[in-house]
């Protein structure tokens, strides 16, 4: 199987350092088009698709495999394979900056530094723990999901993306939503949402970013402090900017703090 293929892997940008950004759920790697032009001129850029997910190979979705996030974590290491990806520095979205975490744990030597925006290890209340949503309401909303997909996105878009005075970009989201196979963005999103992926955080020894939208029903601040306190040496920041998608409605901020941490 061609990986590049697989996953629509595209390289731009300069420089021996590499860049891999990895786009959430319900998305492509569309999503990351205002933030890593910043990058190019110093980076490599590698950009891709998760299988099911815009133009990668359909035919490689399996369900046996994306079950769990470690199958879309291989495919991250078998990408940084391909392109001979050492000390790379990983960008993550959502649920993307766990698969991240999973792939530096399995494969140390390719990342040297993960930025997780927006992340979340589980969304699901748990006693002190504050995902934003109770057991049930995870329940309801994969119900819903699986009752009538379209009507799903619709309604669901507006609250991922929390701004609504930009109806375009929830628009776009709502789109995105929209044109992914059901079948498999229903899969996905039980992999999403039932994932609890806690235990992990502790193990992780590269250096880590966690970008943290002030207010994100989806992924509250709570969880971002709670990562930060579990990853020893982090650095947390919370962002002025809202909603759960601040690489679309706020890149200037993202590329901002990205730097920041980069520099120091």
């Amino acid at each position: 199987m061609n990986i590049l293929k697989r996953n629509n892997v595209i390289v731009r940008g300069s420089g021996n350092d590499i860049m891999m950004f990895a786009h959430g759920f319900g998305c492509d790697q569309n999503m990351w088009r205002f933030v890593y032009p910043a990058f190019e001129d110093r980076y490599k850029i590698i950009l891709f698709d998760h299988v099911g997910a815009g133009n990668s190979d359909l035919s490689a979705y399996s369900y046996e495999k994306y079950d769990n996030l470690e199958g879309y974590a291989t495919d991250i290491i078998e990408i940084a394979n391909e392109l001979n990806v050492k000390d790379g520095i990983f960008v993550g979205h959502s649920v993307s900056a766990i698969m991240g975490l999973i792939a530096a744990n399995k494969a140390p030597e390719i990342f040297k530094t993960l930025i997780l925006v927006s992340p979340s290890p589980s969304y699901i209340n748990d006693k002190d723990y504050i995902g934003g949503f109770s057991k049930s309401e995870i329940n309801e909303l994969l119900d819903s999901m699986n009752k009538n997909h379209l009507g799903w996105s619709m309604s669901i878009a507006p609250v991922i993306m929390g701004n609504p005075e930009r109806e375009e970009l929830t628009e776009e989201l709502a789109n995105s939503f929209c044109k992914t196979d059901p079948e498999i963005a229903k899969h996905f999103a039980k992999t999403t949402f039932l994932t609890d992926k806690r235990e992990i955080l502790k193990h992780t020894k590269v250096s880590v970013l966690i970008l943290q939208c002030s207010s994100d029903i989806i992924a509250p601040v709570e969880v971002g402090h709670y990562m930060n306190k579990q990853i020893l040496g982090s650095k947390l920041v919370v962002m002025d900017a809202t909603g759960h998608c601040p690489n679309l409605s706020a890149p200037e901020e993202t590329i901002r703090s990205i730097n920041n941490f980069l520099y120091a």
